[in-house]
């Protein structure tokens, strides 16, 4: 827990109150600074003579000799009057080694420890420390004294679990300086492991641990002085699932986003691309959905094996709970949480892909937030700064080459939870004008139980081209335009679908139909996976292409079926053939049997003749 002496005295008092937001007044000529992280002393008892509860807020706005700030617990019991601290500190949070495998809230207070000495039912205003301050880490320096050093240079490393963590100079440090001392050896996050010295003469002592305010992107600074550069995204993010993998892919380091209604699998989708998506970090935010899903993933992710073969999940994942049931406030800031964690383990060369579940949820708590300031509303009464504040957000994503030369990536994927499936609603349609994915879920695909949920005909990638070298170098020059020609297809057998919900079968010819069924095979064969198989559940790249050639084959084959019987009936036993196939693992003889079985039921169906 902090120490209470590490807080000043108090240099403000509360002059009003409005649910969780409070208008602040200075005791003396103490500056109110914007987005400064201040702390009320609520009246009540008091305990071995210092208050039992300090409510941290932030300064929102300031007016002349007053500020407003957003309280991020319960302001029941706050009244005029109040003592508050001004911490003189930007809403920041700690990155130091001890992040991984732990579960924070949106403020960055870890719940595990809250829970443990307070119990289950957390207290409000309880002041805590997000790293463990007593563990030891072993800390190996790589540099040595008379080295010349910047903001974000590495002075050493610690293991973090399988991954080296990187001790690095604060990015908020100035200047060139020169290491005077640094040590070897097992220490604690807030001891001192290297001192450095400036041209000027000034010395300055590092530990372990550094804080940076979560709503300034990392890498600015580091980028405009020369110490890291922006790189464009140029690889797809290999997430082992065939429709977003073939058709819609992320681009690592780059953006997208899921919409969908209730029940459509937004959770079990972003969980098993989060599960065996191709990255070293994983960040899960859990910003305001219910706390049943939120149970689940911390619950699974301890107990399940990383794909990778080291350790659990859990041991390379951190997550921001700040569910429905918690404090309003707090969500909004726990998704810059998320993100500056995110960027820290860029900055070490890692690639991390942060799941925000849900952005509906966060643009909710600034829609609350905003009407209480009395802002002017934009649409639907969320804030006139609700397409900048997204843009924001998911702009932080991208590919960073650091002055080592090595390159790290943070790839975002967010939900958005549209009320009743309206993707014409503000949230939705400023994040679509962001992304350059859009994996849009139907209510309908889900009832019918397909899986993954998502319409192919609503969603798109702007990556095909951007990726296009990518996948010319390590799969083939014709991979981007066969897959353009195969969603020209479900296009097209999705219009003799509707054409024959009118007509019938019998008003559509039989060449219309075969289209229509080649594009149901499609669907049915390539674009489902099953969650619950072991083997079809993730689809590395190789297998991918492999079916990928074969259904592209059939579906370019020129068939002379004798009616519509003989169609449904060939189309039906490749579907059940592909099922199994997708079922049957790599090298068995299972798999080269169905493959067998396939190509010879391709081969001896009737075709046409060229002329």
């Amino acid at each position: 827990m902090t120490s209470h002496a590490q807080l000043p005295e108090p240099t403000a008092r509360i002059v009003a109150v409005q649910d969780d937001l409070v208008t602040l007044a200075p005791l003396d000529d103490a500056p109110l600074i914007k987005n400064e992280v201040v702390y009320i002393i609520p009246h009540g008892p008091e305990r071995d003579g210092k208050p039992r509860e300090y409510l941290k807020a932030e300064v929102l706005r300031v007016r002349g000799s007053t500020a407003e700030a957003q309280v991020f617990e319960s302001t029941a019991g706050v009244r005029v009057g109040d003592r508050v601290i001004q911490s003189g500190e930007m809403l920041s949070v700690a990155l130091g080694p001890g992040l991984l495998s732990t579960v924070f809230d949106g403020l960055q207070n870890p719940l595990a420890d809250i829970a443990a000495e307070y119990g289950f039912f957390l207290p409000r205003g309880v002041l805590t420390n997000a790293l463990d301050q007593n563990r030891k880490w072993a800390f190996e320096p790589k540099v040595k004294s008379r080295d010349p050093v910047r903001a974000g240079d590495t002075l050493g490393t610690v293991p973090e679990g399988r991954f080296e963590h990187k001790i690095m100079v604060p990015f908020s440090l100035t200047g060139n300086w020169t290491v005077e001392r640094v040590r070897e050896g097992a220490f604690t996050i807030n001891e001192v492991v290297a001192t450095l010295r400036n041209e000027r003469g000034e010395t300055r002592d590092l530990t372990m641990v550094q804080h940076w305010p979560v709503r300034r992107a990392i890498p600015e600074k580091l980028v405009r002085s020369g110490q890291c550069e922006r790189l464009y995204p140029n690889e797809p993010l290999i997430t082992t699932l065939r429709l977003i993998d073939t058709f819609f892919p992320i681009a690592r380091g780059g953006m997208g986003c899921i919409p969908g209604p209730f029940g459509a699998g937004k959770t079990v989708l972003q969980s098993l691309i989060s599960r065996f998506s191709a990255v070293n970090i994983v960040i899960v935010v859990a910003c305001g959905e219910r706390a049943g899903e939120v149970v689940e993933t911390i619950t699974e992710f301890p107990q399940q094996p990383d794909p990778s073969g080291h350790g659990t999940l859990m041991d390379r994942t951190v997550i921001i709970c700040n569910t429905s049931s918690m404090p309003v406030a707090a969500r909004e800031a726990s998704i810059y949480t998320g993100i500056t964690l995110g960027e820290y383990y860029r900055q070490m060369g890692y690639d991390v892909l942060l799941i925000a579940d849900s952005t509906s949820r966060w643009a909710q708590a600034m829609r609350e937030t905003s009407g209480r300031l009395e802002e002017i509303p934009g649409e639907e009464a969320f804030p006139a700064y609700l397409d900048s504040a997204i843009k924001g957000v998911y702009e932080r994503a991208g590919v960073l080459r650091t002055a080592t030369g090595e390159t790290g990536s943070l790839t975002m994927i967010g939900t958005v939870s549209p009320a009743g499936g309206n993707f014409e609603e503000p949230v939705t349609q400023s994040t679509l004008g962001t992304v350059k994915t859009f994996l849009g879920l139907s209510s309908e695909r889900a009832y019918k139980r397909f899986y993954p949920a998502v319409d192919p005909l609503l969603s798109w990638s702007r990556y095909h081209t951007q990726l296009a070298a990518w996948y010319d170098k390590n799969i083939g020059p014709d991979w981007v335009p066969r897959v353009e020609e195969m969603i020209d297809l479900l296009k097209k057998g999705d219009e003799i679908n509707r054409m024959m919900q009118v007509t019938g079968e019998e008003g559509v010819s039989t060449e219309d139909f075969v289209l229509q069924q080649k594009a149901l095979f499609l669907d049915m064969v390539y674009l489902q996976q099953d969650a619950f198989d072991d083997v079809d559940v993730s689809a590395p790249l190789a297998r991918q292409q492999e079916t990928f050639d074969l259904v592209y084959k059939i579906a370019r084959t020129g068939f002379a079926f004798d009616g519509k019987d003989a169609v449904r009936r060939f189309f039906t036993e490749q579907t059940s053939l592909f099922r199994n196939l997708n079922y049957a693992a790599d090298g068995s003889q299972d798999r080269r049997d169905l493959l067998e079985k396939i190509c010879e039921n391709v081969r001896s169906a009737p075709r046409h003749v060229p002329a």
